[in-house]
């Protein structure tokens, strides 16, 4: 399993570095983008907040996901990552926001993605977005790769900016 401890302190020390800000609005990574951010004494520096946005209703309520947003293209897909991105963001008053959507296992979800599949987005002063398929069916270790690949996606568009 991937230590998303260690890179979860690595991009938090350069947001602190750069007197940044980061949310989160994740769903099949179950909270673990949020631990892995919040593992560092001092993360308070950083760490404006985050929700596990798991369903439709919770995406709304938490994160201010409009209507609009949420039509736009279903769940488990970069568009959707990229809308809950720019909610945590917006939602928090943070630099960057940092959306999360897919199917952890052990089975696919409802729209026909397989397990191990998620998209993640970024927002911020660079955008990206990214599709990860890590062809597991594996629940735990797939959480654990889609934070990690969440939190590698933030880092880059960071050392970016």
């Amino acid at each position: 399993m991937v230590d998303i401890a260690t890179m979860g302190a690595a991009v938090g020390a350069l947001l602190k570095e750069r007197g940044q800000t980061v949310a989160v609005a994740e769903s099949s990574s179950g909270g673990l983008i949020c631990a892995a951010l919040l593992a560092v004494p001092g993360a308070s520096a950083y760490f404006k907040g985050g929700g596990t946005v798991y369903t439709g209703a919770a995406k709304q309520l938490l994160m201010d996901l409009s209507d609009v947003a949420m039509s736009a293209d279903r769940a488990a897909t970069e568009t959707h990552a990229r809308h809950l991105a720019d909610a945590a963001r917006t939602r928090l008053d943070a630099d960057w926001g940092i959306g999360e959507t897919g199917a952890a296992g052990p089975s696919g979800n409802r729209y026909g993605d397989p397990p191990g599949h998620t998209c993640i987005g970024v927002s911020g002063p660079v955008c990206r977005t990214a599709t990860v398929e890590t062809g597991q069916d594996e629940r735990v270790d797939n959480m654990a790769a889609f934070a990690a690949a969440a939190l590698a996606l933030l880092q880059t568009c960071v050392e970016k900016a």
